[in-house]
């Protein structure tokens, strides 16, 4: 176990040192010069060369690169153009927003999808079956971006009772999700960012659990007198790696892939900073934000492995 931990753990080396090479690569080639954004149109030639060398744009590419990575490997992310605080800090304090409704996301669709799933399979062919597949291919079916713009209409612009958009009147600073004031603004990114992977693992939840009944070992306790509930225990216990790896990869794409979701409901996460990074061109912060975002998935694959190995032990890691 240990030793598969950290063989990992070393994989994921070449894995980060590939990603940092792609997203340092297409940030800088998109089109525009990111000192532009810094200078006013009238800027002289020598401000734009000072500029170039302060933030090291002077320099060839892949010395660039090198020098980003090797303050990088240190924690140093670089300074932001347009606030002029460290990325890290930026990014770091984006990650702990995102987590916020992302961990809430994720504890409403886990839960209501496991649930959900594991009554379809035992129900299989019957109206709980169909209406929970049903309701699994409208989840998968329906773009975030649109759900969240019909929450709005309908929870804050027509009922009134839950908030649009922002992070409460006091802002990120002093948020807790244990203060009613606070935590309604976040239901409404939670239920956007739950629907996709809510029908994503009710539709693996199914399949897995209703494969595992077929199994003749299930035959075999069923003719041994066990009740419903302890047979679809052992049915559950035997799918649940398969579902944990769904589980895992949905986790990562909930951190990952918010951009849309917290620019529509203003949420100050890395999503929302990611957006305002490309508006503005702020090439140290849009690469830092990369690159954390993607080792933050990365470290979700080997915690997902290492459960998969301690829910089930037949599965032998060497």
């Amino acid at each position: 176990m240990w030793y598969y931990a950290a063989r990992r753990i070393l994989m994921s080396i070449p894995i980060a040192l590939g990603v940092s090479i792609i997203c340092y690569a297409l940030v800088l080639l998109a089109p525009g010069d990111p000192i532009q954004s810094l200078l006013p149109p009238d800027a002289s030639p020598e401000d734009i060369v000072y500029l170039k060398k302060l933030y090291g744009f002077d320099k060839p590419i892949p010395i660039q690169y090198l020098l980003w990575l090797q303050r990088a490997v240190t924690g140093d992310l670089g300074i932001s153009l347009q606030t002029n605080r460290p990325v890290v800090v930026e990014v770091f304090g984006a990650l702990s927003n995102t987590f916020v409704i992302s961990i809430g996301a994720v504890l409403l669709a886990f839960t209501l999808a496991f649930v959900l799933g594991t009554l379809a399979a035992y129900h299989l062919g019957k109206p709980t079956d169909r209406a929970v597949t049903t309701a699994a291919v409208v989840g998968v079916s329906i773009p975030n971006y649109w759900l969240g713009i019909v929450l709005v209409i309908i929870f804050a612009v027509k009922l009134g009772v839950l908030p649009a958009t922002g992070m409460g009147s006091q802002g990120s600073a002093k948020f807790s999700i244990f203060e009613w004031e606070q935590l309604k603004y976040a239901i409404l990114p939670m239920l956007t960012m739950a629907l996709v992977p809510l029908g994503i693992i009710m539709r693996t939840t199914r399949s897995a659990v209703a494969e595992v009944l077929n199994n003749d070992f299930v035959q075999m306790l069923r003719a041994k007198g066990l009740g419903p509930f302890a047979i679809l225990r052992h049915a559950v216990r035997n799918a649940l790696p398969q579902v944990l790896t769904v589980m895992g990869l949905q986790l990562g794409y909930l951190v990952g892939g918010s951009i849309l979701v917290e620019t529509i409901f203003t949420w100050p996460g890395t999503g929302f900073l990611m957006s305002k990074a490309i508006l503005t061109r702020d090439v140290p912060l849009l690469q830092g934000s990369i690159l954390v975002l993607a080792m933050t998935f990365v470290t979700i694959n080997l915690v997902v492995d290492l459960l998969q190995t301690a829910v089930d032990p037949r599965i032998k890691r060497v």
